[in-house]
């Protein structure tokens, strides 16, 4: 192979832990794996925590905000948004990854962090608010990314959603007239493209609705 570098081993760290979960990132198997002793790994990982922050780091550059850019806060916010989605759902062991590791200790976190809170500035927002929004937004992106609508299909699911759907429309509909209405949806999902579309609709029109009062 060529010359080992730290985005090779975070990018197979990265797979691994999405087909097999994140106990099963270690350095000597990544080395068997990349085919290498786990000495040359060392070099830039010292130790599983370190490669943690490594995976971050690597993860979060995908979508990290570019220099010189003077388009609406709008247009930023949205971008930080739908890459973080992206990123979360392209790989499935992002959020164990994140969850286990400290921000400050990963650039590209930092860098995508501090832009985001210079966007909330630039809103007009106030210190408070703006770090209140970057943990909205995080959370929100998390969500959004979770959504069942992206899973793999699951066995039986069809007959339960049916049955599910029937019991909603079974309902007295002088009682419950917009369950009995939007029973399909409600038990049986919406179409992915919509659900990430308005859920970041959702979150950054609320934010830019705020933004207008200030």
């Amino acid at each position: 192979m060529g010359k080992l570098t730290a985005q090779a081993i975070a990018e197979r760290a990265l797979e691994i832990g999405d087909t097999e979960g994140i106990d099963a990132v270690t350095i000597r198997r990544l080395a068997t794996d990349l085919g290498v002793t786990p000495m040359a790994l060392y070099w830039h990982f010292k130790n599983k925590e370190q490669l943690l922050v490594g995976m971050a780091d690597h993860l979060i550059g995908g979508f990290a905000p570019k220099p010189a850019d003077d388009r609406p806060w709008q247009a930023q916010l949205r971008d930080l948004t739908e890459g973080l989605i992206r990123a979360l759902r392209t790989h499935p062991c992002a959020k164990n990854v994140l969850e286990q590791i400290d921000p400050v200790a990963v650039p590209n976190f930092l860098a995508v962090w501090n832009h985001a809170l210079g966007l909330a500035r630039a809103a007009g927002f106030g210190v408070d608010e703006s770090c209140l929004i970057t943990k909205y937004l995080l959370q929100s992106a998390i969500a959004i990314a979770d959504a069942p609508v992206h899973g793999q299909a699951e066995p039986d699911r069809e007959a339960r959603v049916r049955a599910k759907m029937v019991g909603l429309q079974s309902l007295p509909v002088e009682t419950y007239p917009y369950l009995v209405e939007m029973a399909r949806p409600l038990v049986g999902g919406t179409d992915p493209v919509l659900y990430d579309t308005f859920g970041v609709d959702l979150v950054l029109g609320g934010i830019e609705a705020l933004a207008g009062r200030r």
